[in-house]
């Protein structure tokens, strides 16, 4: 893929009681922001929308404290600057901070300095609410792509250390099928670029990063798909998923083509509890401290 450099050598491979760690981060939106209700949910209607996201965070925050793990948190500007005592609980309780761009725009439907100020935006809000530097980025529906990769260069300038925005594989809202699977830096910017996790089979890349592939297909199969990155490839997996999913109770909203319920409502009722089997059977960590080294 033009544009890209791979790393000289590999990260070094986080281990904890002889297992990889790998990735676990929460995509911090409302259900009403995402990609699939955005036909039929305007955002000038966002504001009078009845808001779940802080409730099923602290779900979050719950298991992860019971479980004893550690995640980053791609946190949207307009929902940190509606809760901002959710985002003090993220990062008191040992979470990393990360940002998620301001308004849910999609990088690839920006131009350059629309996009530099709704990333420096949001990162200045995070930082003054969390108290904590803001150096993780992931792009909105996983939009920075080959039209677009000076993206890059532009969350560079504005103080990101990594970004976890493309997916290299083939869908028809993203994706970038001859991107790089493991991390990288882009040729054009000092920035470090996670991709989201896929695993190789048939000559194609088949997603294993959670979010509604992990809903849609059976848990063995996603377990199955990590244990091969982790033994496989020695690679830690990367793991994200909407505080949305574990909540079926959520208003449905009408007028949704069938492609868009699929994919929205699927298996909301089983995702809590095949998440807490996903971090009991492997060791987490948030993206800082799996792939920059960070200590806690």
């Amino acid at each position: 893929m033009e544009g890209t450099a791979t790393l000289s050598r590999p990260l070094p491979v986080l281990r904890r009681d002889g297992r990889i760690v790998n990735a676990l981060s929460v995509d911090v939106e409302d259900y009403f922001q995402v990609e699939a209700l955005a036909r039929v949910v305007d955002r000038s209607e966002w504001d009078g929308m009845p808001s779940r996201v802080e409730r099923n965070v602290d779900r979050l925050l719950a298991l992860f404290a019971a479980t004893k793990v550690k995640a980053t948190f791609f946190t949207l500007g307009w929902v940190a600057e509606r809760h901002p005592a959710m985002v003090r609980r993220i990062v008191a309780q040992g979470h990393e901070l990360a940002s998620h761009g301001f308004g849910h725009h999609r990088a690839d439907g920006q131009t350059r300095d629309e996009f530099r100020a709704d990333v420096r935006r949001s990162k200045a809000l995070l930082e003054d609410l969390g108290q904590a530097p803001v150096i993780g980025y992931r792009a909105a529906t996983f939009s920075i792509g080959a039209r677009n990769l000076w993206a890059f260069e532009v969350l560079a300038e504005e103080g990101f250390a990594y970004s976890s925005s493309l997916y290299p594989i083939a869908h028809d809202l993203y994706g970038m099928p001859d991107a790089p699977r493991a991390p990288f830096r882009p040729a054009n910017a000092d920035i470090l670029e996670i991709p989201l996790s896929t695993v190789r089979r048939l000559g194609r890349n088949w997603p294993c990063a959670g979010g509604g592939y992990f809903r849609l297909l059976p848990y063995w199969l996603s377990r199955a798909n990590i244990r091969s990155l982790n033994a496989a490839e020695a690679r830690p997996a990367v793991f994200y998923m909407h505080p949305w999913e574990i909540d079926p109770a959520q208003p449905h909203q009408p007028g949704l083509s069938l492609k868009s319920r699929f994919r929205h409502y699927l298996n909301l009722t089983r995702m809590e509890g095949r998440l807490a089997r996903l971090v009991a059977d492997f060791a987490w960590d948030s993206m800082n401290a799996v792939f920059r080294g960070a200590k806690r």
